[in-house]
């Protein structure tokens, strides 16, 4: 098997269930991610979020689509202060118990995994991020936090 980086973009944030979410997509295609599957994707979003505890009310998600007919909505919630709560959706993929091939039909998998090697890289990015805003000024700065987010490229060769 051949390796290959993928493209990341990133869309501007937006506001789902009273929580802003910065948002990162993975494709092969330069055409980037279908306005379908995007649309099916985050009209799931709402129930992968954590209910308010307190915590800053900001999210990160990946929204990857796969080579073949898969496509993936990862959301990592950042609660009780300085943890990220995760949860996933799938389409397209019937070996992680998606019901058909369509890329717009999305469940719940369950599967405990957080993202393969194309998912990843904005996890460090959103990390020092959280930490670099929120956790470590004597005023935490959510707008800051929201505001940085890791630059368009490809997924990986970011020494």
């Amino acid at each position: 098997m051949s390796f290959a980086e993928k493209l990341l973009t990133v869309p501007p944030p937006i506001t789902v269930a009273g929580r802003h979410i910065k948002r990162y997509h993975v494709t092969a295609d330069p055409a980037g991610i279908a306005p379908d599957v995007e649309e099916a994707a985050y009209a799931l979003l709402p129930g992968l979020l954590p209910e308010p505890d307190g915590t800053p009310p900001a999210t990160f998600v990946v929204l990857h689509r796969g080579g073949d007919s898969g496509a993936y909505l990862n959301a990592y919630s950042w609660v009780w202060d300085n943890v990220l709560h995760f949860r996933c959706a799938a389409a397209g993929q019937p070996v992680l118990g998606c019901p058909d091939k369509d890329p717009t039909h999305f469940t719940e998998p369950a599967v405990p995994w957080i993202g393969c090697v194309w998912e990843l890289p904005p996890i460090q990015h959103e990390r020092d991020a959280w930490v670099r805003h929120l956790l470590a000024p004597e005023v935490p700065d959510l707008a800051a936090y929201l505001a940085d987010s890791l630059s368009a490229g490809t997924t990986g060769g970011r020494a």
